[in-house]
């Protein structure tokens, strides 16, 4: 559930966002959420990758053991 309400309330943000940039551009919604959604699929990804990679360093570095990625006790 936490997970699939995480990508609901995404997928609201991107909707209304799109509507919102569609009416201060005069562009197409449907054009908007194509560039959003391959910005999201790449650069997201990326960020994210990034962010996990210097967090689980950091995380080993400092041999916090609770916080590991993937262990769960």
């Amino acid at each position: 559930f936490l997970d699939t309400s995480k990508q609901a309330i995404g997928m609201l943000f991107i909707h209304f966002a799109n509507v919102y940039l569609s009416d201060l551009t005069e562009e197409d919604p449907c054009s908007l959420y194509l560039i959003n959604f391959l910005l999201d699929a790449t650069l997201g990804m990326l960020l994210i990758y990034i962010g996990i990679r210097a967090v689980s360093s950091l995380v080993e570095w400092q041999q916090w053991e609770s916080l590991r990625f993937g262990e769960y006790g």
